[in-house]
């Protein structure tokens, strides 16, 4: 399971830093949210997210890695909903 985890860990890098990166072009162009509630609230979930992501990396503990998937899960159905 170690490349397995690995190679999942190295995806959600690339997403978050690919996030990260539409976003700061957005700030640069000077697109303004609709939504600002929205914005707060997605750049949160992201940001829970990608500390999740490095606890995970972090983690040996078997039941500790399941929560943090559970979490992550719950992070994304949020993303999606909102």
């Amino acid at each position: 399971m170690g490349d397995a985890g690995e190679g999942l860990i190295d995806a959600e890098d690339r997403y978050q830093q690919r996030v990260a990166e539409r976003e700061q072009e957005r700030q640069r162009t000077g697109v303004a949210s609709a939504d600002p509630d929205r914005e707060r609230k997605l750049r949160s979930l992201g940001l829970a997210k990608a500390e999740l992501v490095n606890q995970q990396s972090s983690t040996t503990s078997e039941i500790r890695r399941e929560q943090i998937r559970q979490a992550l899960a719950e992070i994304e159905r949020q993303i999606t909903a909102t």
